[in-house]
């Protein structure tokens, strides 16, 4: 007998609502849910590996502990028991920061790990703690605190009404959205294309160029030129139009100045993009009344990654587009990240480099320091170095930069834990393997990309199957480590107590009081958000559409927008360096595929249908004056490493650039992905560089890393 569940897509930011059909305890199908009211029936190809991970014989199922002749079977209390001695005993003997935690990309997208994993993270009471943030989003992050107080309110384009919407360095085509949650991309950017304009800057003509109005080619690493002279023009002959933000507005007269500095034909010099184009948009977006500028992974992971950032909120906000209808707009989700604004005076400004890593002093944000440093602060010798380490839902050996140093790094500690689905090219190295459920097996609600959504929405999924090993919740991990921390430790009985009052609370019962307190809880009346409404509306609650609310969402303590924060002017000298310098002949950047999700769905059968999809993509200018060709094997090199691919010729990618999709580099022995091992690939980042950062947040230069080439 076939039942069907109602359930959300976990796989992406897109939280499409899904229909999953089951049989004899087997997934049978899934398909969009047309009766969800925010995707509406869509799904992309990735919905269906949902099935593939839940009944993948390749995922570990019961505790797995590494001796010197293999693996071997333990149970959960002596997995547990052994692993929270461990760490007690490092920590003991060296310090705090012996040990250190990693949370990789899967953790936001389960809501066990969003409302328990910070109070394991909190118990283990070390400064070295990473996570992908550092690869990914910090900058966004890092602006938002700067700029609005606080590194959660995470503005988002209103896409779904804007009519002109620039997009620098992001595929959201490909991505489904990526800070912007969104399901069914092509139909919302076809949208702005057919009211008005969709003008794409990538060094790579992606699948959201080829369906845009307009497509420029810009060097990586360059965005910032084209951001400011765009607000050379801005300034110089429309004015700033902050409208409702005027009021307590910061440091307009600090960002007028730097753009003075960039004029259109001075960041066409340096960008490739032709000072006219630049001009002709900046005035746009002041002449249209709902325009947005967005920018993602290639704008955020690069040398100026901070300031770029930055500078998108900036244009934004110069131009009438923040907190405004058709623009750059912010939530008001039903389980509050940032609500009510509260806090204490000055807290927010205190979330970044209260301490700095041990070998190159990189700043911590948000209680993290950049992921960057994590190999070199393992490795570098010193009484202080970190010896122990517990990875949580992560693959760095395969997601951070110089992935080979980061494979010395796991195999140098003395404590590695992994909790993980499978044996991966890091946990490969672990001493112990803790399995938990697949996604499928857990309760579901997005606290965080309700957060980030174009409309305030909320949906709650109950599991649609038991997990069939002996797999645990992640909260259910996690709270067992940090209970057995605490009594190692002689935590107080009052401290052990409220661990105890949150585990028989479970997600469910967090999830329910926080409802509970948001904006759309018990102070709405009878039409408030509970845990019980939506589980009495299985597909999903549409909350309405964004509106202007930044200021109420603003940290009580935060005088008002900050146009240019102080720690950014120090790159007002590097850009000019940088537009005085030579280009470099040949750099790399990644590339993002619909059938992917960062390593983890490489071992998904039917996303790894069809032609290799592991290649450069090389200009053919490029290609012949190297002597390569179409299909040809080519050593790419960087400073860090070196990897052998077939070469594509495409025009789609600018000259001077080369393109890696990220992800792949399944090769290295005891890992347990059969179908990943046959179409291993390399890494990306085998080649990106630990030491290219950006320097005012830490976040690792993934896009822009320096590579030669020969022909194998």
């Amino acid at each position: 007998m076939t039942t069907t569940h109602i359930a959300t897509c976990t796989l992406c930011e897109a939280t499409c609502g899904i229909l999953v059909d089951v049989e004899d305890g087997r997934v049978t199908r899934i398909q969009g849910d047309p009766d969800d009211p925010f995707s509406k029936g869509h799904i992309c190809p990735k919905a269906a590996a949902l099935a593939d991970l839940q009944h993948d014989a390749d995922r570990v199922t019961h505790p797995l502990r590494r001796t010197d002749t293999g693996w071997e079977r333990v149970s959960w209390d002596e997995a547990l028991d052994d692993i929270a001695a461990r760490i007690h005993a490092l920590q003991e003997a060296h310090g705090r920061d012996a040990m250190a935690v990693y949370q990789g990309n899967p953790c936001v997208h389960n809501l066990g790990v969003m409302l328990f994993n910070p109070g394991f993270v909190k118990a283990l009471r070390t400064t070295r703690r990473y996570s992908a943030t550092s690869v990914d989003q910090l900058p966004h992050m890092l602006a938002s605190l700067q700029m609005f107080g606080h590194e959660l309110l995470l503005p988002v384009p209103d896409v779904d009404h804007t009519d002109l919407m620039i997009v620098f360095g992001a595929n959201p085509l490909v991505s489904n959205g990526s800070i912007l949650t969104a399901p069914d991309m092509k139909r919302r950017l076809a949208g702005v294309a057919e009211r008005g304009r969709l003008v794409v800057f990538d060094p790579r003509r992606t699948e959201t160029a080829k369906r845009a109005t307009a497509h420029h080619f810009i060097r990586p690493g360059t965005d910032v030129f084209a951001l400011l002279a765009m607000l050379h023009v801005v300034f110089a002959e429309r004015g700033a139009q902050l409208g409702h933000l005027a009021d307590g507005a910061r440091n307009l007269e600090v960002l007028r100045a730097w753009a003075a500095d960039v004029t259109p034909e001075v960041a066409a010099r340096v960008t490739g993009v032709d000072a006219e184009v630049l001009r002709e948009l900046a005035l746009a977006l002041c002449d249209t009344p709902r325009a947005v500028v967005y920018g993602r992974m290639g704008a955020c992971t690069q040398d100026f990654g901070g300031t770029t950032a930055m500078l998108l909120n900036a244009l934004n906000a110069v131009t009438g587009h923040l907190d405004r209808e058709g623009g750059l707009m912010f939530t008001q989700p039903a389980l509050p990240a940032v609500y009510p604004p509260a806090g204490r005076p000055g807290a927010a400004r205190r979330r970044f480099a209260r301490w700095r890593s041990r070998v190159r002093g990189l700043p911590e944000f948000g209680g993290e320091l950049p992921v960057a440093t994590l190999a070199e602060d393992i490795l570098e010798p010193g009484d202080d170095r970190i010896r122990g380490l517990v990875v949580w839902a992560g693959n760095p050996v395969l997601s951070c930069p110089n992935g080979a140093q980061l494979d010395e790094a796991m195999a140098a500690l003395d404590l590695l834990v992994s909790v993980d689905l499978y044996l991966t090219e890091t946990s490969r190295h672990a001493h112990y393997v803790l399995p938990v459920v697949p996604p499928l097996s857990r309760p579901h609600y997005d606290a965080a990309f309700h957060a980030l959504a174009t409309r305030n929405v909320a949906k709650f999924s109950p599991p649609v199957l038991p997990a069939t090993g002996e797999e645990r919740q992640d909260w259910e991990v996690a709270t067992a480590l940090q209970a057995r921390l605490q009594a190692l430790r002689g935590v107080s009985l009052a401290k052990r107590a409220t661990l105890a009052a949150q585990r028989a609370l479970g997600p469910r019962g967090v999830l329910a009081a926080g409802l509970r307190l948001g904006p759309h809880g018990l102070r709405n009346g009878r039409g408030a958000v509970s845990l019980r409404k939506l589980e009495a509306h299985p597909h999903g609650l549409d909350l309405g559409p964004l509106h202007t609310c930044l200021r109420e969402r603003m940290p009580s303590d935060w005088p008002g927008l900050d146009l240019c924060p102080e720690i950014y002017t120090a790159d007002r000298d590097r850009v000019a360096e940088v537009a005085a310098s030579d280009p470099e002949p040949l750099v790399l950047i990644g590339r993002r595929q619909l059938r992917t999700n960062n390593s983890w769905l490489h071992n998904a059968p039917r996303l790894m249908k069809g032609k290799d999809r592991c290649t450069l993509m090389v200009h053919p200018d490029d290609a012949a004056s190297r002597g390569l060709a179409a299909g040809d094997r080519v050593r790419v090199r960087s400073r860090v490493g070196v990897v052998e691919v077939p070469v594509e010729l495409t025009d789609t990618v600018m000259r001077g650039v080369v393109s890696l999709p990220h992800g792949f580099g399944h090769g290295r022995e005891g890992v347990s992905w059969t179908t990943a091992a046959r179409h291993p690939g390399a890494s990306i980042n085998d080649l990106t560089d630990e030491q290219r950062v950006d320097p005012i947040s830490g976040n690792a230069a993934l896009n822009g890393t320096p590579v030669h080439l020969e022909k194998v």
